[in-house]
């Protein structure tokens, strides 16, 4: 009964919500990085996808949000001056709530908005920190205030990290290290090779959604917790 009720209260939230689409390129990667190897974590494989773009889902850097040996994975490309990935955010995490053990969520980036590069920079300095998941929270739920895509106020953005009990010194110099160019480097590459159009963009199990909307997402993901526990999508 309990998932009854968090499932329509999901689709019922999701509704509305709508995407931002790709108005702007990736930042270049960084001339003067020195990326790591291209290593893929494990991740469960649908026969529509070849092994080359499945290596490119998940990565190492990449944050996760929920068991790490979760079934069902989530990964999500996102931009934090996105609106459709503020909105949807909230929907995400009932989605975990309703899947406590059976779905954990990876974070990928694609900067598509004016400014956004330096918020990721911004995110990956916090993850270092154990404060990735509080920070991207709070940036979505301050994006009016910061995330302008025609003149995003960035001092803005770090004063909200800051609020969140960020070392401030400590983030600002790991936003400029080869790591933070690394992850922008190799993200950018992996939004174009699976052609990463929009954003939120959503992967289940390596299953790409045919078409964008609420219903599709709560569906891929109901269809892979049966997978791997059928008593999981009652």
């Amino acid at each position: 009964m309990y998932k009854a009720i968090a499932t329509a209260m999901i689709v019922g939230c999701l509704t509305s919500l709508t995407a931002c689409s790709k108005n702007e390129p990736p930042p270049p990667p960084p001339a003067s990085s020195q990326a790591p190897p291209i290593v893929a974590a494990p991740i469960a494989m649908n026969p529509s996808i070849s092994p080359e773009l499945a290596a490119r889902l998940v990565r190492n850097h990449s944050p996760v949000v929920g068991p790490a040996q979760a079934p069902v994975t989530i990964v999500e490309f996102l931009d934090p001056a996105c609106e459709g990935c503020a909105a949807f955010s909230p929907v995400v995490k009932q989605i975990q709530l309703l899947y406590p053990t059976e779905v954990r969520v990876v974070v990928r980036f694609a900067a598509f908005h004016q400014g956004s590069d330096e918020a990721v920079r911004l995110l990956v300095a916090v993850q270092q920190q154990k404060k990735f998941e509080p920070v991207l929270d709070a940036l979505f739920e301050r994006q009016q205030e910061w995330a302008s895509h025609h003149a995003p106020n960035l001092a803005q953005a770090w004063e909200i990290a800051g609020a969140n009990g960020v070392n401030m010194a400590r983030a600002k110099r790991d936003a400029k290290a080869p790591q933070a160019d690394s992850v922008l480097k190799i993200d950018s590459e992996d939004v174009v090779a699976l052609r990463v159009e929009r954003t939120p963009t959503f992967f289940v199990n390596g299953r790409a959604m045919s078409t964008f909307g609420a219903n599709q997402l709560l569906d891929l993901v109901k269809e892979e917790v049966g997978k791997a526990s059928p008593a999981g999508s009652k």
